[in-house]
């Protein structure tokens, strides 16, 4: 890999003797690791029944390293939702955060979603998780891996930090800004990130994620966690942005962020006028961890009275008639009927997280958990439904093996000979849900969507 040579100068200046080491690191593999999601199946369970060669990555209780030669993102478990791919260093700023069922969360730059379906998990579908990725293409990927993983209190919001921040002041117990950054964390993982650094991209990057913190700030509650985190080793970007962040902003301080085996300080000799604490802040280097770079610090907003701020909070739809077809389908279906704040864009029905903000001239992409489509005296429910049902929750439902012929035929889309009780059958892989077949006849017709069906042998 030819690494930029100004990039080489400074980490060369900065690591010193560690530098060889540092360096070497590019010729290895790199570290592959998945998340399981709790929602769906314990850690323990995937354990047990994944057919590749899983070992625990230290920082999170819910990843694994897995082996070169296993493909686990083109195993059903994945289109099920049980696994998300993820960096194994990425996996500790989730932990960081370590948000409880029941708070107010919040994800300011989410996509592609990885950060957001583990706090998901770890609130286990209570509270409120709000989602934001400012560049439209890449809400929509996050919105898809919230549907994926089967999250049910989650909104996806596509809006830049400060309109964020106009319309949710003080309300977060938690917020997750993972900035954007030059990437150089990435490099031996992305060539792209490589070839688009530059000693001005760092500036413009620590310029940004000032302004991204201070947004983030406004809207924490006091007495709040906020959790900062960039992929780069960039001082400016790291040590540098929370020194200044602190300065501007005296209500918070910084935590000690727990070190694991392997894990570096914050380094205060690296930036000027370095915040108290900031050695608390953690490094993570490829040459000392089974994983890229990574930089993660956790700050406090001082305990206080809560602002008095005058809040309009979403309103569901009160005109239940409007829903008939969305009840017939749920009493002959399932065995609990989800109920909650509905609410409809267009014709596609959701169920808004309780405690959530009004969606006026908010741009959103996904209000919450969403059930179907109204169509004309019918209901179809959403593949998002499917994934986030466990086989209790319905009346009929088709198990099948995962290495079974039966489900590659289901993942490519084919109709299926099957036994039982006309109407919708929820689809399960060794018992976890994947998606809807509605059967009449002795035929299970397909409902996996035709933009996620299998392709080849």
């Amino acid at each position: 890999m030819q690494l930029p040579q100004l990039f080489l100068d400074k980490m060369k200046e900065l690591l010193r003797e560690q530098y060889e080491a540092f360096i070497a690191s590019y010729e290895e593999d790199k570290a592959q690791g998945l998340r399981v999601n709790p929602l769906k199946v314990s850690a323990e369970e995937l354990a047990r029944i994944a057919p590749f060669a899983l070992s625990g990555v230290p920082w999170a209780a819910e990843g694994f390293y897995y082996g070169k030669e296993d493909r686990p993102g083109k195993h059903p478990y994945h289109e099920a939702g049980l696994i998300y791919i993820q960096e194994p260093s990425a996996m500790a700023v989730g932990a960081l955060v370590d948000p409880r069922p029941g708070e107010t969360v919040l994800d300011l730059c989410a996509a592609p979603g990885g950060k957001t379906t583990h706090l998901a998990g770890r609130m286990n579908g209570e509270g409120l998780l709000v989602a934001n990725e400012p560049h439209p293409a890449r809400a929509k990927i996050l919105s898809q891996n919230v549907e994926r993983l089967g999250v049910r209190n989650a909104v996806v919001t596509n809006e830049m930090p400060d309109k964020l921040a106009d319309r949710f002041p003080v309300f977060f117990d938690r917020i997750l800004v993972d900035a954007p950054c030059s990437g150089e964390g990435m490099f031996r993982k992305d060539p792209d990130a490589c070839a688009q650094w530059s000693i001005d991209h760092v500036a413009m990057c620590a310029t940004r994620q000032l302004d991204i913190l201070a947004s983030a700030a406004k809207m924490l509650k006091p007495g709040g966690r906020l959790v900062y985190s960039t992929c780069t080793f960039s001082p400016e970007e790291n040590e540098g942005a929370i020194s200044r962040f602190v300065e501007l902003h005296p209500e918070f301080t910084i935590e000690d962020a727990h070190a694991y085996e392997g894990f570096d300080h914050g380094r205060a000799d690296w930036t000027a006028d370095a915040a108290p604490g900031i050695g608390e802040t953690l490094r993570l280097w490829p040459h000392r961890i089974r994983g890229e770079g990574h930089y993660a610090a956790v700050l406090r907003k001082a305990d206080g009275e809560e602002e008095t701020v005058r809040r309009k909070y979403a309103k569901g739809l009160t005109d239940r008639k409007a829903l008939k077809d969305y009840f017939t389908f749920a009493e002959e279906t399932l065995t609990v009927t989800p109920a909650g704040e509905f609410t409809l864009f267009g014709d596609q029905l959701y169920i808004m997280p309780a405690g959530m903000l009004s969606l006026d001239q908010l741009k959103v992409v996904r209000p919450g958990w969403h059930l179907g489509t109204l169509k004309k005296n019918r209901f179809e429910p959403s593949h998002a439904l499917a994934l986030s049902l466990r086989g209790d929750e319905v009346r009929n439902r088709l198990s099948l093996s995962s290495d079974s012929t039966r489900m590659l035929a289901y993942l490519k889309g084919e109709a299926l000979e099957a036994e039982g009780s006309k109407g919708w059958h929820l689809v399960e892989v060794d018992g976890y849900s994947i998606g809807w077949g509605k059967l009449a006849d002795g035929t299970l017709k397909n409902h996996f969507p035709k933009g996620l069906r299998w392709t080849g042998g």
